[in-house]
């Protein structure tokens, strides 16, 4: 692996949730094309992101601030994924299984930030 970030298990989870959600998505009704669809993505995407970014060799004080930015966009996910099951757009075991997921990711990026 080229970066440090492959090795870190919480990316590799993120972006296994990544590839996750954007497969939940494409379920997602056409009206919620550019409202929830999109956001929830984004959210995803920047959890993996703000992991691989701040990894980079920085100060630890500067790989922490990252992983806070991380922590927040998975929060943002777990708040768009209860907004689609009120939608009804999500089932409730799919629901579930993704929200424990990313119960699971948020434990893991508190830990590393807490371990640094």
């Amino acid at each position: 692996m080229a970066f440090k970030f492959e090795s870190l298990r919480v990316w590799q989870m993120a972006s296994d949730l990544c590839t996750i959600i954007a497969d939940l998505r494409k379920k997602f009704p056409s009206e919620e094309r550019f409202v929830l669809s999109p956001q929830i993505q984004r959210a995803a995407d920047s959890v993996a992101l703000n992991i691989a970014e701040g990894s980079t060799g920085q100060s630890n004080p500067e790989f922490k601030r990252f992983l806070g930015i991380s922590l927040r966009s998975a929060i943002e996910v777990v708040a768009c994924l209860i907004l689609a099951k009120k939608r009804m757009l999500l089932e409730e075991e799919t629901f579930r299984k993704i929200y424990e997921d990313y119960t699971n990711l948020i434990k893991s990026i508190q830990q590393l930030r807490n371990s640094i």
